[in-house]
């Protein structure tokens, strides 16, 4: 298994029960203190997403039969976020309705069954505005998350084009130390052949030139 799936695994797992403890505890707050814990919460869970993303990035480049095992994980793990998310949700709004609730008895109006329209419009407004609020936050966070994700895909996008750069170069390297040797070995083989030419050359006027006297005795006597 991949040494990296395996770190950003295991910081998941972390932020995970991290995570589910501050569901727990936010859920026993009210007020001012729940919201700043659930905000503290869903910065949690951006940070979640991105190590989900960067896990499922690593798992798709490494060989078929570890990435189907490595994918399954992924499965499990964002149903355990999305999880995460509708408690996150279910608290947030048990939140907005205890500060509606707030709301109506620090105007002193708690005890009373017709609250005006403009008073509930203006409520329901400023809730509205919060929420937009916190939404374009948690957007340009998760954007900037996502340029972080896309920067390192492209730079393990980089080492993997350099690696197969550095093979192409050794793998050349070693051909032009084959030609090489080769070039030495055919220039041995010449040496060899011609001097053998030139022994089997000497050999061939010795025994000329000994036919020669032979014949030149016979016919001197």
């Amino acid at each position: 298994m991949s040494e990296v799936f395996e770190r950003y695994e295991r910081q998941y797992c972390d932020f995970s029960a991290n995570l589910s403890k501050k569901c727990t505890s936010a859920s026993l707050l009210d007020g001012e203190q729940k919201k700043q814990k659930i905000s503290e919460i869903k910065t949690g869970v951006d940070d979640a997403e991105s190590l989900i993303r960067k896990m499922d990035l690593e798992a798709r480049s490494l060989q078929p039969n570890v990435k189907v095992v490595l994918l399954a994980k992924l499965r499990e793990y964002k149903s355990d976020l999305n999880n995460l998310k509708s408690e996150i949700k279910r608290i947030a709004s048990s939140n907005l309705n205890q500060a509606a609730r707030d709301e109506l008895l620090e105007s002193g109006m708690a005890d009373t069954l017709t609250v005006s329209a403009d008073q509930r419009a203006r409520l329901l407004m400023s809730t509205e505005r919060l929420d937009k609020s916190s939404d374009r936050i948690r957007e340009s966070r998760k954007t900037m998350l996502e340029t972080e994700d896309l920067g390192v895909s492209i730079l393990q996008d980089l080492n993997q084009q350099r690696q197969a750069l550095l093979h192409a170069h050794n793998t050349i390297h070693g051909v032009d130390d084959n030609i090489s040797r080769s070039k030495k070995i055919l220039t041995a083989m010449s040496r060899r052949m011609s001097r053998n030419k030139w022994i089997i050359g000497s050999i061939i006027a010795v025994l000329v030139l000994a036919i020669i006297l032979i014949l030149y005795f016979k016919l001197s006597k």
